[in-house]
Formats: C-alpha cells, structure tokens, sequence
C-alpha cells in the first residue's frame, strides 16, 4: 500500500498565505526559507507545505478541486467562533457529516481547509 507522505499548496503570495496560516489559523512553522513554509499540526501529526509557484500560475485558478482536512481537539462552534473573530472567510455552516462536525474555509489562494470534530 502506498500513503500519503506530504502535501504542498502551490501559492501567489509567500508572506500573505504564511500569515494566515500562522496568525489566523494558529498553525506551527517548522521550516521556513525563501521559497517554501513547511507547517506542522497537531503537535507534527500533520505536515504539509506552501510554496512559490512551481510553475506560472497566472490567470489559473487554484484550490479546485482540493480540500486538506485536518482534526480538531475542541468543539467546532468554539473554532468558527474564533475563526469568525479573526476574519477568516468561512464557507457555509457547521455540517454533520459520518465523520463528525465539519466546517470549511477557504485561504487567500482559494483553497479549501476542512476542519474536522470527529465523533466520540
């Protein structure tokens, strides 16, 4: 079987989308250098990364298609409380999913985070 080992979101701007992630979104830097951010979640359970573009990105729209969830230790309510507080764009209401609570927001690239409250 073959998993998953890291993700990495291609972005327009470096300094913008790493302060969100960090002062908005509460994520942990755990390297940083002039093209890329690499962050951790979850006290490292998690890592994935954003970076200058690749390759052009101009007039392409980026996030379709994408969503990275990521599990929480409160409640949802207490995070789209707290997310609403610091402007974060959040994308419809809190969802009851077989998973557990949900609620989506979006990055200033257009990418799509799902933030999970899995089910006792």
């Amino acid at each position: 079987m073959r998993t998953l080992a890291f993700a990495s979101l291609q972005v327009r701007d470096l300094e913008t989308s790493k302060a969100f992630y960090q002062d908005k979104l509460g994520f942990e830097i755990s390297v940083s250098n002039p093209e890329a951010v690499v962050f951790r979640y979850n006290k490292g359970e998690a890592s994935f990364a954003i970076r200058k573009p690749i390759g052009n990105i101009d007039d392409k729209e980026l996030g379709v298609g994408t969503s990275l969830w990521f599990a929480i230790d409160g409640t949802i309510e207490d995070l789209q409380k707290d997310l609403t507080e610091k402007g974060v764009a959040i994308l419809g209401t809190i969802n009851n999913t077989p998973f557990g609570k949900t609620l989506l927001v979006k990055d200033p690239n257009g990418y799509t985070l799902t933030f999970l409250q899995p089910n006792a």
